[in-house]
């Protein structure tokens, strides 16, 4: 990724008329050997990691890309501690920080996006942290494998779903038929009827009428124990059209019947690339945040810079006179929409978010 990119540059003086404005024309280069910029309109000269995980790191960035790939798929801190020889405070301080810029990528490529998702299945995680266990609820795009993000609580209720569901909500082309399956869990179905509803502003006083998306199904998959055994399977379509449903499951997983299989696999993806998941040692988490912004590192990871088997696509060509099958790989988010292509580690790193411009009052 070019470094000197001036249309993901923006000027971040609020005080500037042209503050926030990704590839305006006010950004000029100030400095190609220290690599800065300058606003033309307010003078002002900022340097090109303004904004990511990168501003006045000491590090080299391929060192800090490597660091953050490695942490993202699992391996302990005091394992690249020892590799690298860095402070294990540093190595934790560049975690947080990819942590919560991945979080605000994730908000502006994906909850922005307005995504065809299809089908969508959620699921929750139980994970203990010291004192207390918590509660994770995650949520995956069928079709194109999009991981939509994640909630995190103390209580596994109404409150964790709503969370995640509004993050569904965000993600989710309205003018598009969506399936959501779940698990048994009560609170799912009354939360998505409350959640995929749109005010309809008449201009009298009073709240508006809230009116259901159309074309929004509900499947529930309900798993039967004995000694924590699954012996059975009930599944049921507790809104929507069963023949719809059915054309849905054929046309985002090649048909077969309701189920929560694919959000399953990415937990256990998850499970494997979350050192906070590893148990009887060191890094059991002792705050809610910290594993927030670890599972938003993991997810941008996953959906950008990672290539996923099941989302590759045939291309044919002809070699020496001969048709030859080739594979396209993609990932997640090629698959989605949000990027035409992999993003390395270090372009995720470096990839910057315009900051939310207040509304000013007056003309």
């Amino acid at each position: 990724m070019d470094i000197i990119d001036i249309s993901v540059q923006y000027c971040p003086n609020p005080d500037c008329p042209d503050y926030g404005k990704a590839g305006s024309d006010n950004i000029g280069i100030h400095s190609r050997k220290e690599k800065r910029f300058i606003c033309r309109t307010c003078g002002k000269t900022f340097a090109a990691t303004y904004g990511t995980p990168l501003y006045r790191r000491h590090l080299d960035h391929q060192l800090i890309a490597w660091i953050i790939s490695l942490l993202s798929n699992g391996c302990p801190p005091q394992a690249i501690v020892a590799t690298f020889e860095v402070d294990p405070r540093t190595v934790e301080d560049l975690w947080r920080a990819s942590g919560q810029h991945c979080q605000q990528v994730h908000e502006e490529k994906i909850q922005k996006g307005q995504l065809a998702l299809g089908q969508v299945q959620t699921d929750e995680l139980r994970h203990k942290i010291q004192g207390a266990v918590l509660w994770i609820a995650m949520a995956i795009a069928v079709p194109t494998r999009l991981w939509l993000g994640a909630a995190v609580s103390l209580h596994r209720d109404k409150a964790l779903i709503l969370r995640l569901v509004d993050k569904v909500k965000a993600a989710a082309a309205r003018c598009r038929s969506l399936l959501l399956c779940f698990d048994g869990l009560s609170a799912y179905i009354s939360t998505c009827r409350q959640v995929f509803r749109t005010p309809v502003h008449t201009g009298k006083p009073g709240r508006p009428r809230l009116v259901p998306w159309p074309d929004v199904h509900l499947g529930q998959v309900i798993k039967q124990y004995a000694q924590r055994r699954v012996v059975g399977v009930e599944r049921r379509v507790v809104q929507g059209s069963a023949a719809i449903v059915a054309q849905l499951l054929r046309a985002t997983q090649n048909g077969g019947v309701l189920n929560t299989a694919f959000i399953e696999r990415l937990i256990a993806t998850f499970r494997s690339r979350l050192a906070l998941r590893v148990r009887r040692t060191r890094h059991l988490a002792r705050k809610t945040e910290r594993v927030e912004w670890a599972l938003y590192l993991v997810g941008a990871v996953y959906n950008f810079c990672t290539y996923h088997d099941a989302l590759r696509q045939p291309l044919y060509i002809v070699y020496r006179h001969r048709p030859v099958r080739r594979w396209v790989e993609r990932t997640p988010a090629m698959a989605a929409g949000p990027t035409d292509h992999r993003w390395t580690v270090l372009e995720l790193l470096m990839y910057k978010v315009p900051p939310a411009v207040p509304h000013k009052a007056g003309g």
